[in-house]
């Protein structure tokens, strides 16, 4: 009886680790090290990889059999809450120090770093692009006003995007895109839109965002949908034709980067057990 127990445990510890990745395909789980990644950025076959919050200075390289290749100390960066990572045409490396949980921040940076991949030591410098929100207008802001914090941005022509996750209780879905320039400097970036995703608190926060090499694609993902914009302009890209899709998840996504025009590769953090995943979806 209880040899059947426990058979009858680890079958449902199975499925529900099957059933937990949905339509995602688990492509290799990610190394020990970055069990709360944060950020994905793909140059050729390899994967570099942050993590948020409380973790180390350094980014990481993986290959897509999830070995770690090296790490990198970047040098004049401290990760107060490293969030996403977006990579512009020329290699440069972008890493958003922008998580903002009670959008309380007065030192919101992004990090600018020139193509990891031609690093031979072990330490990468790292240029700042600060910012501030035009239409905040207290710090910290009210529990009804917390839509400061961002996870998710990509680079495109010379600017940066970054979309906000809500944390506002009551829960009203806003999410706000801004524009920032990619040079050093110390901006107040640009709104450019307002958008309700939905109103699913739990599954409607944007995590991650990505855009696809020939810029036709942006991808951004939750907690457990994806949203496929096409035939957009970068003046308002939420006006494009926006597909929304749900991955049939139930974790905890954080990172997305597309690896082809039509696949894209997402990871989750490690969390009661379950996720600390490299996943792929295709797009066709």
């Amino acid at each position: 009886m209880v040899k059947q127990l426990f058979l009858l445990l680890i079958f449902s510890i199975t499925l529900a680790n099957c059933q937990n990745s949905g339509n995602l395909k688990v492509l290799t789980d990610l190394p020990s090290s970055q069990k709360e990644n944060s950020g994905l950025a793909i140059y050729g076959d390899n994967l570099w990889l942050i993590e948020d919050s409380g973790n180390k200075d350094e980014i990481t390289q993986m290959n897509l059999k999830g070995e770690i290749l090296k790490d990198l100390e970047v040098k004049n960066a401290k990760n107060k809450d490293w969030e996403d990572l977006a990579q512009d045409n020329s290699g440069n490396l972008y890493i958003g120090d922008f998580g903002n949980n009670s959008s309380d921040r007065e030192d919101l940076v992004i990090y600018k770093l020139p193509n990891p991949e031609d690093e031979p030591g072990d330490k990468i410098d790292a240029e700042k692009i600060k910012f501030s929100y035009p239409n905040q207008l207290e710090i910290p802001s009210k529990k009804k006003d917390r839509h400061f914090d961002a996870e998710a941005f990509f680079h495109w022509g010379n600017s940066l995007y970054i979309i906000t996750k809500n944390r506002a209780r009551p829960y009203d879905g806003k999410t706000f895109v801004f524009k920032v320039l990619d040079t050093p400097g110390d901006y107040k970036a640009d709104l450019i839109a307002t958008w309700n995703t939905c109103d699913d608190q739990e599954k409607c926060s944007i995590t991650s965002a990505t855009i696809s090499k020939d810029g036709s694609k942006i991808a951004l993902i939750s907690y457990g949908y994806l949203w496929l914009i096409t035939n957009f302009t970068l003046d308002d890209f939420t006006q494009g034709d926006i597909e929304k899709i749900d991955l049939g998840y139930n974790g905890q996504l954080e990172s997305v980067v597309f690896y082809d025009d039509n696949t894209l590769l997402l990871s989750d953090e490690r969390s009661h057990g379950m996720g600390g995943n490299l996943y792929s979806f295709s797009l066709n």
